[in-house]
């Protein structure tokens, strides 16, 4: 019986810290996931590429989610939306990702400020695309309006993937387009809901 506590992402077994019940290793949950995994996958990735803006390393992270989902299958399969189960699992790695690199850029960042003078001048080119903008945006906001508009889920629907309230959905989405429309252009930002990026 899947809890109803919030484990997306978290890796851990079931009884004795074994994969999450016996169903993960039968023929039937196999052909299941195997469905779920084509079903799914091209989206996750697309998610996860959206969301940390690394395409080269979206697949990895679309893998990498799909393993998780697979050692606790019995438990997503039970749940009301596996579907968002799974993006709530990639947006948690997505997240971690993301906090990765940027430790990993501070890091460089430090070891060149010790070398010969250089400017931090931020360059600011004069056309941003949606994806360069999409970046700007802090995390929750980014996965508010990247589930919203180009994936085309619902308020509850994104909800459901993040693990926030309908409330915080309307709030982050809402905050994210506006800084988008400032970044953009109100008619840039509109295109982004027009073309589902």
């Amino acid at each position: 019986m899947p809890s109803s506590g919030r484990n997306i992402g978290r890796r851990g077994g079931g009884v004795n810290g074994s994969v999450d019940g016996a169903a993960a290793g039968t023929a039937d949950a196999a052909v299941e996931f195997r469905a779920f995994f084509e079903r799914h996958y091209a989206e996750l990735a697309r998610l996860a590429r959206l969301l940390t803006g690394d395409s080269e390393g979206a697949d990895d992270l679309a893998a990498d989610a799909l393993v998780a989902l697979w050692h606790r299958w019995d438990r997503v399969r039970a749940a009301d939306h596996p579907a968002a189960y799974a993006r709530g699992v990639v947006a948690n790695l997505a997240r971690s990702h993301i906090r990765s690199a940027i430790r990993e850029r501070r890091r460089i960042a430090l070891f060149w400020a010790q070398g010969p003078e250089h400017a931090d001048a931020p360059d600011v080119p004069a056309v941003v695309d949606v994806q360069q903008a999409l970046r700007t945006l802090p995390f929750r906001k980014r996965a508010c309006v990247v589930l919203r508009h180009a994936f085309d889920l619902s308020e509850r629907e994104t909800a459901l993937a993040l693990g926030v309230s309908v409330g915080t959905v309307k709030s982050q989405t809402s905050k994210g387009m506006a800084q988008l429309e400032r970044l953009l252009g109100a008619r840039a930002a509109g295109e982004l809901v027009a073309r589902r990026t």
